[in-house]
């Protein structure tokens, strides 16, 4: 079994590819805060497994309890089949409730302050997985 196989792996790997592809849309709605009849953007947040601990097979550490596996569904030609990447992300189309007498629908210090937690939620997501990394190699002898 490869590490990547692994679910708490494969969903914080799948967690900080998210979190960068969002941060590339929010850094473009700051960078069109200007431009007229601009509206913002945002990702959805991916649905991840409910036990992240759970294997590919659908197995989890609790002994009698199944999982159902995950795999990504490929739902337009230019999705890529068996990874996470940003393409494979939705967007969110929440209505934008202010909007400039120019047409643009950008508030600054929202985006900013998404982006602010989108940084923070992705450190924390890239801190686990190097815990996670760590346990293991300590698990194999190869501190």
């Amino acid at each position: 079994m490869a590490i990547g196989d692994l679910g708490l792996m494969g969903t914080l790997r799948t967690k900080m590819q998210w979190h960068q592809a969002r941060q590339r849309v929010l850094a473009e709605n700051v960078a069109n805060a200007d431009t007229p009849r601009y509206r913002g953007k945002d990702l959805k947040a991916p649905d991840l497994p409910a036990a992240a601990g759970a294997g590919v097979d659908g197995r989890s550490g609790v002994r009698g309890a199944r999982v159902a596996s995950v795999s990504l569904a490929v739902t337009q030609p230019g999705h890529s089949a068996g990874t996470a990447g940003a393409r494979g992300f939705k967007s969110d189309a929440t209505p934008r409730f202010e909007v400039t007498p120019n047409g643009n629908a950008v508030d600054i210090e929202e985006e900013m302050a998404k982006s602010a937690e989108n940084q923070l939620e992705y450190q924390t997501a890239a801190s686990l997985y190097q815990q996670s990394m760590s346990l293991i190699r300590t698990a194999l002898g190869r501190r």
